[in-house]
């Protein structure tokens, strides 16, 4: 069964407990998924293995999970009180075999192999030009990096890993900026 926004209520009853818990802002949970969807959008032609860092309460993570089966979903926190909360939600959904939880701090954390993620999604993990230094670092070479932006302006012009060319500022849903890996 699927409801408002065409999502799962067990997801949005989730997402609700993790509101209540203290791991997602106040904004609503329509709000939430809405933002949320951006990052789907964002990773339209995306296949494989997504990681979204410092999933908190579980978003995008789970509503990327909830909107595209067809990819795999690593979410990473690294506070404990949270990973245990998406493990339990993980085990409710049914997505054990699709989507892994870890407890990690991303800047310990090496790329699953030689080739890393396919993509790295990160909403409101640290500064902007870390969050991009790490996800690119964990994401392949031609991988996608989707990063939360604000409504207003460009932060990303003198951003070092862009003037270098490592990687590439790409069209993107509103709310949301989208880069390509292009060297590490």
């Amino acid at each position: 069964m699927v409801t408002r926004q065409g999502m799962r209520p067990d997801v949005r009853a989730a997402l609700a407990d993790a509101q209540r818990l203290g791991f997602l802002g106040p904004r609503s949970i329509d709000e939430v998924i809405e933002h949320a969807r951006f990052f789907v959008s964002a990773l339209v032609d995306v296949d494989g293995r997504v990681i979204d860092l410092g999933s908190g309460g579980g978003v995008p993570g789970l509503v990327i999970a909830h909107d595209r089966p067809d990819l795999t979903v690593t979410l990473l926190d690294r506070r404990s009180k949270r990973t245990d909360f998406l493990t339990r939600v993980v085990r409710r959904l049914g997505w054990d075999d699709r989507v892994e939880v870890r407890g990690d701090d991303a800047t310990a954390l090496h790329p699953l192999d030689a080739e890393g993620w396919d993509a790295a999604v990160a909403r409101g993990f640290g500064p902007p030009f870390d969050t991009l230094r790490i996800a690119a670092g964990l994401t392949r070479r031609g991988g996608t990096v989707v990063i939360s932006e604000p409504p207003d302006g460009d932060r990303w012009a003198q951003c070092p890993l862009v003037v270098d060319g490592s990687v590439r500022r790409e069209a993107a849903p509103r709310a949301v900026a989208r880069f390509t890996v292009l060297a590490h």
